[in-house]
């Protein structure tokens, strides 16, 4: 088994400790940051994401990949810096006005962190104003906002108001999710995707950038 294939292996079987030696290989080896990243951490961080998404796994083991994924990516993000290597798009996340989970937008950040985007996370009651200043201070490229209790629902509606009339739609994609949004009500909010589950923010979040 190649080095990169036993990053990937240390991902799907939750090993931070094996994640964390198998990264000092792969350097000491002279394989690419970008390859380590990209070959090993986001490739075994996939294929925990579609076990997720098929119900084979659940939160718990996604916390323990996700974690592993991080040791991996704290041994190579200082040569990655210096490797100018480009994140796949830059998406601000947080959760709307009013209310407080943060659960479910913790996962989804390490899921995009662990497919190659640079998150920044802004975090719960979060009023439609900051997200406009985040968007405009970073230049986001997506902006993933999650609700979980039904009496929130208007707060999303607005924040996608505020930024609409901020002038900062143009170039910028929207997704929604959390347990009290459904894709009819991300649609009629005009939002750009909905997605169910962290592993739905990834997959939506490609498709919307063009992100293969």
């Amino acid at each position: 088994m190649s080095v990169l294939e036993e990053i990937k292996n240390s991902i799907i079987t939750y090993k931070a400790n094996l994640t964390k030696e198998a990264c000092e290989r792969a350097l000491a080896e002279n394989i690419p940051p970008g390859d380590i990243v990209n070959l090993g951490l986001i490739a075994g961080l996939e294929v925990v994401g579609q076990k997720f998404k098929a119900n084979k796994i659940f939160v718990p083991e996604v916390l323990m990949a996700t974690k592993a994924m991080h040791t991996g990516l704290g041994v190579v993000k200082p040569l990655l810096a210096q490797s100018d290597i480009q994140p796949a798009g830059t998406v601000i996340l947080g959760t709307v006005k009013g209310d407080l989970h943060d659960i479910g937008k913790n996962l989804v950040g390490m899921m995009l962190e662990g497919a190659g985007f640079k998150v920044i996370d802004v975090g719960i009651n979060t009023p439609p104003e900051k997200f406009v200043e985040a968007i405009r201070e970073h230049k986001a490229d997506l902006l993933a906002m999650s609700c979980l209790i039904t009496n929130t629902l208007s707060a999303l509606e607005t924040a996608i108001k505020v930024v609409d009339e901020a002038g900062l739609r143009p170039g910028l994609k929207i997704i929604v999710g959390g347990g009290a949004v459904t894709e009819q009500f991300a649609a009629k909010i005009g939002s750009d995707g909905y997605a169910k589950d962290a592993s739905s923010a990834v997959s939506v979040s490609k498709e919307l950038l063009g992100i293969a």
